[in-house]
């Protein structure tokens, strides 16, 4: 046994090895050494190798599956080895021979199928990489949902598109990982590399037409060799994984970079699209968003949200669905409500495709087309846009399909095929009587009994069993002579006899006897039989099935859409191929809703216009820290990107040009495992986005050149600026607190001054969070740290040191040095002066007249500081 298992292992040294025993997998050596650590599990010592003692553990099979999720999840790849045969069958061969085992899987990232393994809101890709010279594509697929997409692209969006995508493993050429290392660990995916013999593009067109069965990829489209090559390396590592059962993949889809919005992977980050900056999926535009039922809508939203589109045809006919359901709520109330009760068609067809699958996954394709035929008819009781009436149309067709799975399968059926029990009564007249003698031996022998009794003529006639003859028919021995003679000793065969009985047998009772015995393992046998038609039936129509699939999710999406739009009283945003940018009281959609549940407010919406045909349009922001700078540049960028999925958007009105790109530079972090600083980090994003960006990019940039000296900050954030207005022409919304740049308002034709209101009482600032036109001239910092909490000493003293600083500005910079040097040593503030005694009967009659829930916020604003004239505080 142990030679098999090295000679196995010797095949699979990359990986994990779960071999297995009965009814556990096991590890040795080193596999069971790694994997005691990473499971937690004890780790024994059994017999000998080389003269020491064997580490050894193990799993047991029918809980392996959380084993596996674990040991994925901490970057293993596990071969799964199963026994072929039984052990009877190997003792046939010889009394020392070993059961044959094989390895039937490799388990990796990117091919896992199982519920239990998968996030079912989530797509879970595998992403191959292919380059050729100056070309290169990409090809992916998610097995457990059948989909396959392939994408040519330049070696230097390589990144962007990994971020957009987000897969969980990119099997790549060997030559090339050195080299994208580090670019996809950045990332957290798991690379595989593979020889170079897996992207031969010649070969890649076999595995393409064998796969699909047809005689050539170009009845897909047209490829060129590099996105062949990237297909045909996936479909390679696929076979590699599954041992030669490939999944059941969708034909595959080409898709263009020039048809959907680049976004970048700092882009992503900094506008925490699908997971925020924390890295969980809570506190992103995706959790804010997500009110689809089903998990096939889940995973289409988001999919929109990482791919933007930029053809208006489609986000034109994308918003009309969504209006369908906007204004007839009561239309989308009844789908959603069939909807919710849809199961999962996409993956319970591959685990199907894949052999992974039971009869729940039957289950879910029967009930899912049930929801679909009452959800296509619903949909004809109204006039639908085109892009609706494609996704209902593909809900029919399934009538033949549906009954069988309805006739074939009991309500709820158990997990596994091998349980058996799923067949309904009635259906196959054979596993009816298999389960009657099965379940019924008994009173089956009784009948048979008093059929006997009858025919003979012998009212004491028993059928009885032992071990030795197993079932017989029995009589006492004065019948002897009358059963031994004709005609009844043509039919009762004589057995034995003792000494006060005589036993016989029948052909009918011998055939029962051997059913009755063989009844449970024959009525499993036929389980299983009718269990693989039944899949193939299923599998026979997956195309059909597939399309069926994607209809449900766009109507889920439509829907959810919808349903969100008169929930937050969105709006349906005007899009075009204009220049235009025009947003009338934008909001944060997740800021906004963490206020709600916070009870901190409402959120104080905002216009912005960065309108202009001919030139670029920039908003210079200027204004104090926390005073809402970020979240304005956010939420700017998230109404565009919604807008190009065809939802409504967070805005009283919205009209905005197509967008091109996307490109965000916000936030601070470093990179020390490159040697990166936070400011290295800065300005290679900033070079990224200026190299990059076209006329019909959104730029967002706030405070370039603050990781360095003051001078040289504003020198790079002012030329930075003008490349942005004068090369890239786009339209954009620059954050800063370098005061002097307000003044490029009066140089460059398409740039704007706007800053974030403030007001400012005793030393404090209150932030209002709304902006208007205007510039800046100070940015309250010494404020906002007396807020952050900085001990009231160090505040005192950096108000002593910035009115030296401001003064020495006034002054001339000799001045300041010389300022700056006479001030004294730092000392404790002196503590604050006792509060003035209130003047009651003031504030009294004040509050007396005005009830808080008539104010607005700028009246209520102003209360507070006549309050505080009063002494109110």
């Amino acid at each position: 046994m142990m030679a098999q298992y090295l000679e196995i292992k010797d095949q699979h040294s990359d990986a994990l090895l779960f071999y297995r025993m009965g009814d556990f997998y096991e590890m040795f050596f080193d596999d069971a050494v790694a994997a005691s650590e990473a499971l937690d599990i004890a780790l024994t010592k059994r017999g000998k190798h080389a003269g020491e003692d064997i580490p050894m553990c193990g799993v047991p099979v029918h809980a392996a599956e959380s084993y596996l999720l674990t040991l994925i999840r901490k970057g293993f790849r596990v071969a799964v080895c199963e026994q072929m045969e039984s052990p009877a069958e190997a003792k046939k061969r010889g009394s020392k021979s070993v059961v044959r085992r094989d390895v039937v899987r490799l388990v990796t990232p990117g091919t896992l199928t199982e519920d239990s393994l998968l996030e079912a809101r989530r797509h879970n890709f595998l992403v191959a990489y292919s380059e050729i010279r100056d070309q290169a594509a990409l090809a992916w697929a998610d097995i457990s949902t059948g989909a396959f997409h392939v994408m040519p692209i330049t070696p230097v969006r390589l990144s962007p598109e990994l971020a957009r995508l987000a897969p969980s493993e990119l099997v790549l050429p060997e030559t090339l990982e050195r080299e994208k290392h580090a670019l996809v660990s950045d990332l957290g995916i798991a690379m595989t590399p593979l020889a170079r013999a897996s992207f031969d593009s010649t070969a890649a067109e076999k595995r393409i037409c064998a796969l699909f069965n047809v005689n050539t990829p170009e009845a897909f489209g047209t490829f060129s060799r590099v996105e062949l090559s990237a297909m045909g390396a996936l479909i390679d590592y696929l076979d590699i994984t599954q041992k030669g059962k490939l999944p059941l993949l969708q034909t595959p889809q080409r898709e263009a970079q020039d048809r959907i919005v680049q976004i970048d992977a700092a882009t992503r980050r900094n506008l925490e699209l699908t997971r925020s900056l924390s890295g969980g999926r809570a506190g992103s535009l995706l959790s804010v968003m997500d009110r689809t039922v089903t998990p096939g809508g889940a995973r289409l939203l988001e999919q929109r949200l990482s791919s933007p589109s930029r053809d208006l045809a489609v986000i034109h006919a994308r918003q009309d669905a969504v209006t369908t359901f906007v204004e007839d709520s009561s239309f989308a109330a009844d789908l959603r409500d069939r909807l919710k009760k849809t199961p999962d068609m996409d993956r319970a067809l591959s685990r199907l495709s894949l052999d992974r699958g039971g009869p729940r996954d039957l289950a879910a394709i029967r009930n899912a087309l049930g929801q679909a035929a009452d959800i296509a008819a619903l949909c004809t009781t109204r006039d639908l846009p085109d892009h609706l009436t494609g996704a209902t149309a593909a809900l029919v067709g399934f009538d033949d399909l549906s009954a069988l799975l309805e006739t074939a399968l009991i309500a709820e059926p158990p997990l596994l095929a091998r349980d058996g029990g799923f067949i309904a009564e009635g259906y196959d007249p054979d596993l009816d009587e298999a389960r009657t003698l099965r379940d019924e031996g008994r009173s089956v022998i009784a009948r048979l009994q008093q059929k006997y009794a009858e025919h003979t003529g012998v009212s004491s006639l028993k059928i009885k069993h032992n071990n030795v003859l197993g079932y017989f028919i029995e009589t006492t021995a004065t019948h002897a002579a009358r059963m031994q003679a004709p005609p009844l000793s043509e039919t009762y065969i004589h057995r034995q006899t003792t000494a006060n009985q005589i036993r016989f047998t029948t052909v009918e009772l011998s055939d029962l006897e051997t059913r009755i015995l063989n009844a449970g393992n024959r009525a499993l046998e036929i389980e299983k039989r009718l269990y693989q038609s039944l899949s193939e039936a299923v599998l026979a129509c997956a195309p059909d099935l597939n399309a069926a699939a994607r209809g449900l999710a766009e109507l889920d999406l439509a829907t959810s859409l919808a349903d969100l739009a008169r929930a937050e009283g969105w709006s349906l945003p005007r899009i075009d191929s204009s220049r235009a940018f025009r947003i009338d009281g934008g909001r944060h959609p997740v800021v906004e809703q963490a206020l709600r549940q916070q009870g901190d407010g409402n959120f104080v919406a905002n216009d912005c216009d960065l309108s202009a045909e001919d030139r670029a349009a920039i908003w210079l922001l200027t204004g104090p820290n926390m005073a809402g700078k970020s979240t304005f540049l956010r939420q700017n960028a998230l109404i565009a990107l919604l807008a190009q999925i065809g939802s409504y958007v967070p805005a009283d009105a919205a009209h905005i040009g197509l967008v091109s790109q996307i490109f965000s530079r916000v936030g601070a972090s470093d990179d020390l495992a490159r040697g990166r600083s936070t400011f290295m980090v800065e300005m290679v994003e900033t070079a990224a986005i200026l190299n990059q960006a076209d006329d019909c990019a959104l730029v967002i940039l706030d405070e370039i050149g603050r990781g360095t000296a003051t001078y040289d900050g504003l020198s790079i954030a002012w030329a930075t600026l003008e490349h942005l207005h004068d090369v890239n022409r786009c339209r954009a919304l620059f954050a800063t607190h370098y005061h002097e740049m307000t003044q490029l308002a009066g140089k460059l034709t398409g740039v704007e001054n706007a800053t974030v209101a403030v007001r400012e009482w005793e030393g404090e600032v209150i932030f209002l969070h709304e902006v208007k036109k205007g510039a800046a001239d100070r940015s309250y910092g010494v404020q906002v740290a007396q807020l952050a909490g900085l001990p009231a000493s160090v505040v005192a003293r950096a108000r002593v040191v910035l009115d030296a600083l401001e003064q020495g500005d006034r002054e001339g910079h000799g001045k300041a040095k010389a300022l700056i040097d006479d001030l004294p040593l730092f000392a404790a503030a002196p503590p604050p002066p006792p509060a003035p005694e209130p003047q009651t009967s003031a504030v009294e009659a004040l509050l007396d007249q005005i009830h808080p829930d008539d104010l607005s916020p700028r009246d209520a604003l102003d209360l507070i500081y006549r309050l505080k004239e009063a002494g109110r505080g």
